[in-house]
Order: structure tokens, then C-alpha cells, then sequence
């Protein structure tokens, strides 16, 4: 036993290792990784269906598959010792949900930044059923000159990943509706919670 956790300490200090023992799990449990050819150095990515808590599970050791490093927003009130710390290892980004725009032009400050930084954002907000999507994820994008990514996890084919590369074109209505079209027959954990239809 104390030869396998060494191993396994020795393999998560070197992240080539890491990435494909993380990629041979997942496929040995079922899962397929699907990755895109043109890897932006921005990027929001647009992440659904989100109806479970295992979503965040399977997004992170996809993330952790193809080498990826992904920030997230988190509520503030999360933010507290000693899960605070663990959340921005993680890339956990604190705000406050209430405020909406600030939100927009917080992330937009946090593009400028940086060199590398690839956002996700649950457009859903919530793991239960919504009338509508947010459009935060696109205001965001178009907002910080940067492309979507539209990543998914599709639990009857038992797929995750990045199926398509979006640049706003400035045409909202537009691009939503190619957003939805993508979206449409993807399946999630729990159907009943998902609205793909509407923002």
C-alpha cells in the first residue's frame, strides 16, 4: 500500500503522468474524451448540461486529462477558511451573484490579466430545472474579445468535452441560436432538470 501512494504522490508531481492516468481511468470506467483541434489561449467556455453535482466530478478530471488548467466562479460565501484555500488551488473565482454586471466586468478585467485563462461557466446557474438560460457566459466573451467554448457531458453516449468553437460575431440572436442547436440532444444525468431550449 505504501508503494501505491507513493506512486500515486510521485505521479500527480509530474503532470504528463498525471494527464494519462486521469485519461485511462476515465476510459476504463466508460467515459470518452472528446478534445478540439484549435486550443485558444482565452477562452469562456460554455459548459452544459449541469443537473448534478457529479458533472463537476467528470469536468474536472476531464480538465485534469487533457492537461488544462480551468477557472470557475464560485458564490463569495464559499470563500471561507480552510475551503477557500482549496478553491482557488482548484481555480475558484469569488463573486458575489447578486450583482450580475459587476460580475460581467469582473471577469473582463480578469481576461486582461492574463495570458492564458480559460473560464467555465454553467449558463444554467443551477443544478435545477431554470425557465432560461443566463447570457452572462456571452457578455463575458464578447465583452473580453475572446472566443466560447462549447464543452458538454452527454451521459447516455458517456461523453465529455469540446465539441465546438464559437466567436461572438456580435449577432446575439445568432449566435444563441447556434448555441441551442448544439445543445439541443445532448443528454444529461438528470433530464428533468434540463431546459435547453430558452434564453
Amino acid at each position: 500500500m505504501q508503494l501505491l501512494g507513493l506512486f500515486v504522490l510521485q505521479s500527480f508531481s509530474k503532470p504528463e503522468i498525471m494527464k494519462k492516468l486521469i485519461y485511462l481511468f476515465l476510459k476504463s470506467v466508460g467515459w470518452e474524451v472528446i478534445v478540439p483541434n484549435e486550443i485558444p489561449e482565452k477562452s469562456v467556455i460554455c459548459f452544459a448540461p449541469h443537473t448534478s453535482n457529479f458533472d463537476l466530478v467528470i469536468g474536472k478530471l476531464f480538465s485534469w486529462s487533457v492537461g488544462r488548467q480551468f477557472s470557475f466562479l464560485m458564490k463569495k460565501s464559499w470563500f471561507v477558511f480552510p475551503l477557500g484555500y482549496f478553491f482557488k488551488v482548484v481555480g475558484g473565482i469569488p463573486v458575489d451573484r447578486s450583482k450580475s454586471n459587476a460580475t460581467v466586468q469582473q471577469m473582463i478585467e480578469e481576461f486582461e490579466e492574463h495570458d492564458r485563462f480559460h473560464l467555465v461557466i454553467a449558463p444554467e446557474g443551477t443544478r435545477s430545472r431554470v425557465p432560461a438560460w443566463r447570457k452572462g457566459f456571452y457578455y463575458i466573451a464578447s465583452g473580453a474579445e475572446v472566443p466560447l467554448e462549447l464543452a458538454f457531458i452527454d451521459y447516455e453516449k458517456k461523453q465529455i468535452g469540446i465539441g465546438k468553437l464559437l466567436y461572438p460575431s456580435g449577432n446575439l440572436s445568432a449566435d444563441l441560436y447556434e448555441i441551442q442547436q448544439f445543445y439541443q440532444n445532448i443528454s444529461p444525468r438528470y433530464p428533468e432538470k434540463y431546459n435547453p431550449t430558452n434564453f
